[in-house]
C-alpha cells in the first residue's frame, strides 16, 4: 500500500461508512499519494441506501437512476414464480439468477 519511496511508517488514509445502526458497511483505504473522490464516496453511500431500501444489488459503476439487479432466487420454484409474476423478459430476465430492475420500480425484499 505504501509508495516505494516512502518510509514504512507513512500514513494511509482510511474512510469508514457506518450506518445508523452503528454497523461498518464499507472501508476504503488509500495510500497517502492518492487523492480521494468525494463523488465516489457519495455514490457508495447512495448505493448502500438503495440496496437496503429496495433489497437489490447495485452493479459496478452504478449511479442513482440506473437499473439495479435483483438478488437471485433461492430455489428453482422462486425463479419460476418471479418469471410468472413479472412476465419474464419484461422484468429484465437475463438468466435464471440475473434479473435487472428499472430504477423506477419499487419492491423487493429489503435486507435488515
Amino acid at each position: 500500500m505504501f509508495h516505494p519511496h516512502h518510509a514504512p511508517s507513512a500514513a494511509v488514509r482510511a474512510l469508514f461508512v457506518i450506518d445508523p445502526q452503528a454497523k461498518v458497511r464499507a472501508m476504503l483505504h488509500y495510500p497517502v499519494t492518492v487523492g480521494r473522490s468525494v463523488n465516489e464516496v457519495l455514490r457508495l453511500v447512495q448505493a448502500l441506501q438503495t440496496a437496503d431500501r429496495l433489497g437489490v444489488v447495485t452493479p459496478e459503476g452504478w449511479t442513482p437512476g440506473e437499473e439495479t439487479v435483483e438478488l437471485p432466487p433461492d430455489t428453482a420454484g422462486g425463479t419460476d414464480a418471479r418469471r410468472g409474476e413479472r412476465g419474464g423478459s419484461a422484468y429484465g430476465c437475463v438468466d435464471w439468477y440475473y434479473y435487472k430492475r428499472p430504477a423506477s420500480e419499487e419492491g423487493g425484499s429489503p435486507r435488515r
